[in-house]
């Protein structure tokens, strides 16, 4: 039967949002939150190798995909499953991205009544560990990947590969390797996947690339143990008084960076402005409330978030904070990070730290492991498959499609540009209060139900002949 008699576009997304409202996708989310698949947490190797293998693998060869499964190129780190399914090489080609792996678990932390590995149905969410990040996501254009072909008889119109890792949680190590080894396995026209927030729930969104992530540590050793605070403290340095006033050095009281090797080199480019004006950011669920007065003046936070960049210190800790004594403690350390665009060069960043500090009196305070852990990446927002993204969305969804340079968080598209040499559209169907790296974690439902609608709208214009 034609693809015209089916129903066409609008047939296949009433097929679509149909599986979805009748329970078919909340029980095929379910079934794979139920799979504890944590890089994060020892003991569940076996757990991360059978969601590739025993979850995606059946049901892409189902769909008529030629799957592998390969090990990590490195040691330690999870497999990575390549699926292919060629119709004509005259055709489009497009390769899609996930991740089966997430955070740890984290189960003493939920809510009441919520468990990370079990999905929970409360009011507009859908609760468990990966329903966001990323499961939810991948298992969104997948499902529509499969109404497509459903509605058009067993045949897509197009090519399609999709790759997907289980070791992003751990800084996506071994993908760069493992792409530039396989890279004519992998090629494609075009980059096509899913992951992170939306600009806010309710706008669909595009993001053509991501900040990236530059770690290290600040450290302040003084003397080899705590001497007693009383007969000591106020006439030795106390490393935690140290490490705060360096911290301030780096950042002021209202979180502007002081660094400027850290920052965008030409300050914030134009395009980047443009592409953001009228972007406006919102507070949603419980995760946090922006603060209008932190971070670099005279910028929206739309601007601050994809365009500009950011410093977080992680982690910081001086003496047993848990189990106090009296003493000055012998040292401090502090774990940072720096979110960065493509417009600043993270080949500066250290050394122009150490500069920062020692010129402002700090040599004592220590730089340790610094290194990128994941690059930044972007494709110009003007790229004819952003434009052709944007029309095939706001066809379906009857609303405007927010464009964003790069989403705030780190995605390994770099390895995708630099290798298969791919523009990059993003697609994400979460929102950022969906606490995805925490407890509670959730895909809002009428989020996913609209990311679904979209995604089966653009596969199928992919396969129309024109």
């Amino acid at each position: 039967m034609s693809a015209e008699l089916q129903g066409g576009r609008d047939g296949a997304i009433a097929r679509a949002l149909a599986f979805f409202d009748e329970g078919g996708f909340r029980a095929r989310l379910a079934a794979h939150v139920a799979i504890p698949s944590t890089s994060q947490d020892a003991g569940h190797d076996a757990d991360v190798a059978f969601y590739l293998d025993g979850a995606i693998r059946p049901w892409l060869a189902a769909m008529g995909f030629a799957v592998a499964i390969y090990p990590n190129p490195v040691a330690g780190l999870g497999p990575i499953l390549v699926g292919q399914r060629i119709e004509d090489p005259a055709r489009p080609t497009v390769l899609t991205y996930g991740h089966g792996d997430t955070v740890r678990g984290l189960a003493d932390q939920w809510d009441d009544g919520l468990k990370p590995w079990a999905l929970t149905e409360v009011g507009d969410r859908w609760y468990g560990r990966g329903a966001a990040d990323n499961k939810g996501q991948h298992l969104i254009n997948l499902t529509a990947l499969e109404q497509v072909l459903a509605e058009r008889g067993g045949k897509l119109g197009f090519n399609i590969k999709i790759l997907l890792e289980t070791s992003e949680e751990r800084g996506s190590v071994g993908l760069r390797q493992f792409v530039a080894e396989h890279a004519d396995e992998l090629a494609a026209d075009v980059l096509i996947a899913s992951d992170g927030p939306r600009v806010a729930s309710t706008v669909p969104t595009v993001s053509t690339g991501t900040r990236g992530s530059f770690h290290f540590d600040l450290a302040v050793r003084l003397r080899a143990g705590g001497v007693h605070s009383g007969n000591w403290g106020g006439m030795i340095a106390d490393p935690a008084l140290l490490l705060a006033h360096a911290l301030t050095a780096i950042a002021d009281r209202r979180g502007r960076i002081q660094v400027p090797e850290w920052l965008p080199q030409q300050g914030l480019p134009a395009s980047v402005r443009a592409a953001l004006k009228g972007c406006e950011m919102v507070t949603e669920g419980e995760a946090a409330r922006i603060d209008p007065n932190w971070g670099e003046p005279g910028l929206t936070a739309a601007e601050k978030i994809y365009g500009w960049t950011s410093f977080i210190v992680l982690a910081m800790v001086s003496g047993r904070p848990e189990n106090p004594v009296n003493a000055v403690a012998p040292d401090a350390r502090a774990h940072c990070q720096i979110r960065y665009t493509v417009d600043a060069d993270p080949a500066a960043f250290e050394a122009g730290l150490r500069r920062h500090l020692d010129q402002r009196g700090f040599e004592e305070v220590r730089i340790e492991n610094a290194h990128v852990r994941m690059p930044a990446s972007r494709t110009d927002p003007a790229n004819p498959w952003v434009g052709w993204t944007v029309g095939s969305m706001a066809r379906t969804l009857g609303k405007p499609v927010q464009v964003i340079p790069n989403a705030g968080g780190g995605l390994p598209g770099d390895v995708f540009v630099d290798y298969l040499g791919v523009p990059l559209v993003w697609v994400p169907h979460s929102y950022n209060g969906c606490k995805q790296h925490g407890p509670n974690e959730h895909l809002l439902i009428g989020t996913a139900r609209e990311g679904l609608a979209a995604f089966t709208g653009l596969w199928w214009d992919l396969g129309e002949k024109a």
